[in-house]
């Protein structure tokens, strides 16, 4: 009896060592963290969208580069984009995911430096739903293929 707790153990140690050995030997490390958001422009709101993007938006994702939050920012429009398609994408590329504490001190950052507060922001934020329509939202994170 004693001879087959101890072959369980050792064969249990064994699989538990080589499943570790597997996880070092993966092929790949996480990378960035991305999110995209896809965007319906509304009829003859296109350059007011753009003069948007192009002012606060843009503004915000320079600010959090300084801060070492986002790596970079890119706007992709659509080629022909059909029925229930995105106009435009908006993507950004996170350095990594933010704490919930970061985020907050990040954001009174931000409200300070756009002269405004959350509630101003949120009313902003419903105000576009004039100029665009969200149409998706997604977050990936990287694998960075050794």
């Amino acid at each position: 009896m004693k001879s087959i707790k101890k072959s369980l153990l050792i064969c249990t140690l064994a699989l538990s060592i080589s499943t570790v050995a597997l996880a070092q030997e993966s092929s790949y490390t996480y990378g960035t963290v991305w999110e995209a958001h896809g965007i319906r422009v509304l009829p003859g709101q296109f350059e007011n969208y753009m003069d948007h993007l192009a002012g606060s938006w843009k503004d915000v994702y320079e600010f959090a580069k300084k801060e070492g939050h986002v790596v970079d920012y890119h706007v992709l429009a659509t080629n022909h984009a059909r029925e229930g398609e995105p106009d435009l994408i908006l993507v950004v590329e996170y350095k990594d995911y933010i704490k919930t504490a970061e985020y907050e001190a990040f954001q009174k950052k931000i409200d300070e430096m756009l002269s405004t507060n959350e509630r101003q922001a949120d009313k902003e934020f419903g105000d576009r739903e004039s100029m665009r329509k969200t149409l998706s939202s997604s977050q990936y994170h990287e694998l960075n293929l050794k």
